[in-house]
């Protein structure tokens, strides 16, 4: 899919990439993973508990939890919160991630 980032009148940190699923994605200096996974048209980030229902980035501020992925092997990580980096490892988190919610 293509890149849905704004290009006029914004100015961009360096440019690197980061492995969603196996996948490598563009991501900017300074900009959240959730961003770069929205710019990439992934808008999946979990799958819920009891019935597997998706869910992505909603409030975009850290309050809702609902983008919880794994980021380098830590679970229930607010990817709206965190910057991208380069080579960080993403993984879509299916229920809790098999570990303890760390909140």
């Amino acid at each position: 899919m293509a890149d849905s980032r704004v290009t006029v009148g914004v100015e961009r940190g360096d440019r690197f990439e980061i492995e969603v699923d196996g996948d490598n994605l563009i991501a900017f200096q300074g900009e959240t993973i959730a961003a770069a996974l929205v710019a990439a048209g992934k808008m999946i980030f979990r799958r819920t508990t009891k019935k597997g229902e998706s869910r992505g980035m909603y409030c975009g501020i850290g309050v809702c939890h609902e983008c919880r992925m794994i980021v380098n092997g830590k679970a229930n990580t607010r990817v709206c919160q965190t910057l991208a980096t380069p080579g960080c490892c993403v993984q879509t988190q299916e229920a809790a991630g098999n570990v303890e919610i760390d909140y």
